[in-house]
Formats: structure tokens, sequence, C-alpha cells
């Protein structure tokens, strides 16, 4: 439970840096440089990532229940997992309508990926794991609209048309991806079937 705390704390802590200490931050940037400071972020970032995957993996099956999500949940989880994987390919295609209409779909991303995994599992790991991360997303989105809207109001920007085709590209790998989780990449990955097969 130790690494797994940790490795959440400094994953997290990392990736919150720019809501909750923003000043810090660029006069960090500033001092070490652009390349220098990329570079430390990363790797505790890599660290943060690294302690939490293998804190959870030992701590996942031997987790008490908090509730026993009913087989439904498991659909509903499924499903939701769709729009996320397409927002989550959409945060990396640049010039596509999703991201453009969106802002932030990785966020929204991750937002929809705990949420859909807190409704389908029940042990008090699962809960910490998810529940930090939805905590995070909520948070993280709503500091970066309130950026958004500080940056419009100075300098209002012009969007560049989507591309058709990339709006295309991006469902089609999100619901590419999402089939081949579905039907056992999730299990090879994860152990887990989401459908319980």
């Amino acid at each position: 439970m130790v690494w797994f705390a940790i490795g959440l704390l400094v994953f997290l802590g990392v990736h919150s840096v720019r809501v909750f200490a923003d000043g810090w931050r660029e006069r960090t940037r500033a001092s070490l440089g652009e390349n220098t400071y990329k570079g430390a972020y990363s790797l505790l970032s890599l660290v943060g990532f690294v302690l939490l995957v293998y804190g959870f993996s030992q701590i996942r099956w031997d987790s008490p229940w908090l509730w026993h999500p009913p087989v439904a949940m498991r659909h509903l989880a499924a499903l939701l997992m769709l729009p996320a994987l397409v927002m989550l390919v959409a945060s990396q295609v640049p010039h596509n309508a999703i991201r453009n209409r969106l802002g932030h779909p990785m966020l929204l991303s991750v937002k929809i990926w705990a949420l859909a995994h807190l409704i389908s599992n029940g042990k008090v790991a699962d809960m910490v794991l998810f529940g930090a991360f939805l905590i995070w997303a909520v948070i993280t989105y709503r500091a970066a609209r309130q950026r958004d809207r500080v940056r419009l109001a100075d300098a209002p920007a012009d969007q560049p048309e989507p591309a058709s085709g990339n709006t295309a590209r991006v469902a089609v790998i999100g619901v590419a991806v999402w089939a081949g989780l579905l039907l056992g990449g999730h299990r090879w990955l994860f152990e887990v079937s989401p459908l319980g097969w």
C-alpha cells in the first residue's frame, strides 16, 4: 500500500503543479531552462507511474470489498469507455473537430475513464485509484477552463479549421482501440475482462 500511495501522490502531484503552484512552475522553468524542466517533469512522472502501477499490482487482488457492483455496471462502464477512448485519441491528433469543440479532451477522457471504473469495481484499492483520478481530473479541468477564459479575454485566438480527415481518423482509431480492449485486450493487459467473460 505504501508504494501505491507514494506513486499516486507523486504522479498526480506532478500533474497538479500548474493548478496549485503555477507561479512556482513558471519561475522554476525560467531558472532551470525549458529542456531541464521538461526532463525533470518527465522523470518524476515516470517514477510516480511506475510506483503507482507496481503498488497497485501488489494490493489489487487482496484489497477488501466495499461493495459488489451489479453486472449491469460492467456493461455501462464498457459503453462509457467508447467516448473516453475517442476523446483520448482526439487529444493527440491536431486539427480535429472533437478537440476543437471540447478544448481539453484528455481531461474529459480521464474523468469518464475514472467514473466508468468506479462504478464497475468495488474494492478499496479501486476506489482510491479511480476516485483520486476522478477528483484530479475534475479540479484540473476546471482550472484549465478558467485559464482558457482569461486567455480568450486577453487575446481571442482563432482556431484553425478542423480537417475532416483528422476527425474521421480520431473516430476510427478510438473505436478500434475500444473494440480491441473489449475483445481481449483489457484481459491481456490487466487480467480483467470488462464484460466478465
